[in-house]
This record gives structure tokens, C-alpha cells and sequence, in this order.
């Protein structure tokens, strides 16, 4: 299709092809658009490097013999043309192919007036690396699909990033290098500040791309979580949909990898927002009673295979509500959740009530409790052991009233096992009053005088029994069974 201003006849102006070759193979990359649409599509076309796969028209005026309706520039950089064969016009600008064929033609006709127009752009081939989405080389066209009117029109590096998938939140965009080939073989390296552009709008640093560019976004080395907010907030930054692998460790209730897609996965109906370190917990059932909020990391491998680490301070979350301490993830992070050496009474009713905290535990009390011998809670992540005790009713006269014993699930695979003093007035302490976690078991034996009177008694079915054949979860007996607990008497 022949396209609008493309067509332009070279002949009817000559007068902006007059400026100095080498300023007409290489336009200035900063100069500010043009005053007006027809005036700028021009200059691209008179100011545009001829390669394969473009297709140019031929006209040699009052010789329609010799001249072409179309032709497409070979793979070797030539044009066939009647009689006169091939001509090399790859590297030259429209004006320096029109004057090469005219002068081709000299030794033929009189002082031939030869027309050369460009009828269609070939794609452009660039290629982007670096802290993108999809690396890799690319093809841009030189027309806006979008356009009514279509007209040359060169794409440029936010184009290209945009291509690419948008940067990622590890991306350097105050550094952006872009290499671009000359004729003489060697390369121009371009320095630009992206963040200027969007931070100021400053429209010399979106540049426009020419043939064979490179553009390289180095990792940033000093991660800024208010900026990577207000960038992925950009049309630069990565799709929401797209789908954060992420590796959870440490203090959380199911440690694990997960796949995160614009907040929670959870829900049906997603409420938007990029994956943050708190819904990333969420998803993992929620911190510990032993997780250290003060020093999370973020644990992050750049393009360039590097490893960044991130400090996150999620207790300062709490008492600020600045949502930049909840930094944004990217695919392949991996969040560290480590545990404090001693649980802060203080900091425990604040973090069981925040939204990345598991909101219970499942914990159970076996034995000779309240009117039950076996009782399932659910309770509150900075329960102690006295609390569940008193929340499954209390140690019933047949207990012994001295000591209980923790049975502990550990991450593991191993199971602990500790006799702790009753003594209610103790308030948390690890060794008189701990807290729970997630699947303890709380064994309440009996007394030696409830053994005594509990002597002889016939048990019709032993198996799933403790004390006065009292029947529990068999999953609970095999725990205890394995430790020596169920009474055999």
C-alpha cells in the first residue's frame, strides 16, 4: 500500500535534503518534536537509512521504460533496475539513492530526472537486554497500526521497553545505555535518564530508535521502595497479570513457593495491586508467634546474576502505616522470615492482629481437662500454654495439678516433648508459660490417687484410650503412643 507522506517525491525537496550528509544519516537523537506532524514525518523520511526489505518506487521522468513501480532492497543491500542492473543502496539516505541511480542512468539518457519514493518501511531490528520482562531482539515497526492515516514514524525506547514486557522493579532506569551502530563501524553510546522523563516529563530522553540500536537497563544497586511503587504505577512497569513466582522461608505457617497475580490469589475476585511482602505472607498462612519482623529480607537475583538483598522492617509497618515498608515483589524473589531468640510480649498482641499474621492456631488439650478428655482449639497465635488450658475448661480434681506435658510438632519432622509446672500465675516465659504454636499438644496425666482408684477398672477397648478409657483423636494417640504417654493400667 502506498502510504501518505512516504511518498513524498525526493525531486519536489531537494531543498531539506540539502543539509550535510553526515547530518542526514544521523538526525540529532535530542531534538525537541518538530511544530507540526506533516513537517516532522518529512525530515524521517528524508533523514531515513535504506536497508533490506524496503520498498521503494522508481520514476524516471518521460522514461517509463527505465523506471519502476515497485521494488523491494535485497538481503545484499541492492536494488535491479532495467539495463542498468543492480545498485547498491543500503546505508544511504533517499536522497543519496536517488542521486547514485541518477548518476547510473547518465551514461543512458540526458540528464535523466530521476523520482525515488518510499513506499514501505521495513520493520525495524533492535535488540533490549538487561532488566526487562523478555530480553531479547525484537522488530518495531516504523507505522502507528493505530493511525487513520499512517505515516513513517520512528518508535521509540519507551516503545521498545513496552515490547519487552515494561522493566522490572530491580530496573535501573536513571542509567539506561543505548548503543547504536555507525557506518564507519564503530558505536555511539547514549546515556539516559528515563526517571526524568516520567518524574519531569522530559521527552529528549524517550529518543527515537533507529535500525540495529541495543538497549541495555543495568539493575539498580540501591533499591528505593517509594520510586519502584511510583514506576510500577508507570505504563514502563510489567503487566499485573503477570504471574510472581516467590520462595517463602522461615517463620511462617507454610514455608514454601508460591505464584502470586496482582495481590491475592486467594480470592475470586481479585482486588488488584502488585504482589507486596505482606500479601506474599498471607498466602503462606501468615508469620509465626516466633517470626523477627524487624529484619526480613527480600533475597532478589538480577538480570546480570547478581543477588540483592533487601532489609523490610515490618514492625515499622505497624506503627507507621507507610505502605513503602511493604516492598513490591518480582518473579524469583525470596522471602527470609528469621525468629527472634525471645518472643517480645509487647510487640505480640500488635502482630496478632495484623493482616499478614496467622489469625489462630490449631492446638489441642488431652486428658483430664474440664469435663472432656480431648479438646480441639482454635485460638489466637500469641496464646500461652495457661490460656488453652483455662479456654479447654481447666485441669479437672482427677488431674495431677503439678506439671502438664507440651507435646511439640516440630518443622522438622521431629517431635519435642517437656513437662511444664502449672502455675497460672505466671505471665509468658518459655519455661513456665510458653507460647503455643501450630498443632501442640497439651497433655493433662492423672493424678496418683485418680491411678490408684482408676486400678482394676475392666477396658473393654484399650486402643485410643488414655486414663479411665476415655476415647481421643487417633491421630493424637498415635503421637502420644509413640512417646509413652497412654497409660497402659
Amino acid at each position: 500500500m502506498t502510504l501518505g507522506i512516504a511518498n513524498l517525491s525526493l525531486y519536489s525537496i531537494l531543498w531539506v535534503a540539502n543539509t550535510p550528509d553526515s547530518l542526514a544519516q544521523q538526525p540529532s537523537v535530542r531534538s525537541q518534536p518538530t511544530a507540526t506532524q506533516s513537517t516532522r514525518a518529512e525530515n524521517l523520511v528524508t533523514s531515513y537509512i535504506l536497508g533490506p526489505g524496503d520498498r521503494l518506487s522508481v520514476d524516471i521522468f518521460d522514461a517509463p521504460e527505465y523506471s519502476v513501480k515497485e521494488t523491494q532492497v535485497l538481503i545484499n543491500g541492492t536494488i535491479n533496475l532495467p539495463v542498468v542492473g543492480s545498485i547498491v543502496v543500503q546505508g544511504l539516505t533517499l536522497e543519496q539513492a536517488r542521486a547514485e541511480i541518477s548518476a547510473q542512468y547518465n551514461s543512458i539518457l540526458k540528464r535523466p530526472v530521476v523520482t525515488l519514493n518510499l513506499l514501505d518501511a521495513r520493520p525495524m531490528r533492535i535488540e533490549i537486554a538487561g532488566e526487562v520482562f523478555r530480553p531479547g531482539f525484537y522488530s518495531l515497526s516504523l507505522y502507528d497500526p493505530e493511525s487513520r492515516t499512517p505515516e513513517l514514524q520512528y518508535p521509540t525506547i519507551i516503545d521498545a521497553i513496552k515490547k519487552a514486557g515494561g522493566v522490572t522493579i530491580a530496573a535501573d532506569v536513571r542509567q539506561v545505555v543505548l548503543r547504536r551502530p555507525q557506518p564507519s563501524g564503530s558505536e555511539q553510546m547514549i546515556n539516559l535518564n528515563l526517571w526524568d522523563f516520567f518524574e519531569n516529563g522530559n521527552f529528549s530522553e524517550n529518543i527515537s530508535l533507529r535500525d540495529g540500536d541495543t538497549i541495555y537497563i543495568p539493575s539498580t544497586t540501591d533499591v528505593n521502595p517509594a520510586e519502584v511503587r511510583q514506576l510500577s504505577n508507570t505504563n514502563l512497569a510489567t503487566e499485573l497479570d503477570n504471574p510472581v513466582n516467590v520462595t517463602i522461608v522461615g517463620a511462617v505457617q507454610r514455608p514454601g513457593t508460591y505464584v502470586l497475580i496482582g495481590g491475592s490469589t486467594r480470592t475470586e475476585l481479585r482486588l488488584g495491586g502488585r504482589p507486596t511482602v505482606t500479601s506474599a505472607l498471607g498466602e503462606a498462612g501468615g508469620i509465626t508467634a516466633q517470626a523477627n519482623v524487624h529484619q526480613v529480607e527480600i533475597h532478589r537475583i538480577t538480570r546480570n546474576n547478581t543477588e540483592q538483598i533487601i532489609p523490610v522492617n515490618l514492625w515499622e509497618l505497624l506503627q507507621t502505616g507507610d505502605v513503602n515498608k511493604d516492598p513490591l515483589l518480582q518473579d524469583g524473589d525470596t522471602i527470609i522470615i528469621p525468629t527472634v531468640t525471645a518472643v517480645n510480649p509487647g510487640e505480640l498482641s500488635s502482630l496478632a492482629k495484623a493482616s499478614f499474621s496467622n489469625p489462630s492456631i490449631q492446638v489441642t488439650v488431652v486428658g483430664e481437662v474440664g469435663n472432656q478428655n480431648s479438646v480441639a482449639l482454635e485460638v489466637p497465635i500469641d496464646t500461652t500454654l495457661n490460656q488453652a488450658l483455662l479456654a479447654a475448661g481447666g485441669v479437672n480434681r482427677r488431674a495431677n495439678q503439678k506439671f502438664v506435658e507440651l507435646i511439640r510438632l516440630n518443622p522438622d519432622g521431629t517431635v519435642s516433648q517437656r513437662k511444664i509446672e502449672v502455675d497460672y500465675s505466671q505471665t509468658l516465659n518459655e519455661q513456665t508459660n510458653p507460647l503455643l504454636r501450630e498443632n501442640d499438644i497439651i497433655v493433662v496425666q492423672r493424678s496418683g490417687v485418680t491411678r490408684f482408684s482408676d486400678w482394676g477398672l475392666a477396658i473393654s477397648h484399650p486402643v485410643n484410650a488414655i486414663g479411665n478409657g476415655l476415647v481421643i483423636p487417633t491421630r493424637i494417640f498415635l503421637i502420644l503412643d509413640s512417646l509413652d504417654i497412654i497409660d497402659d493400667d
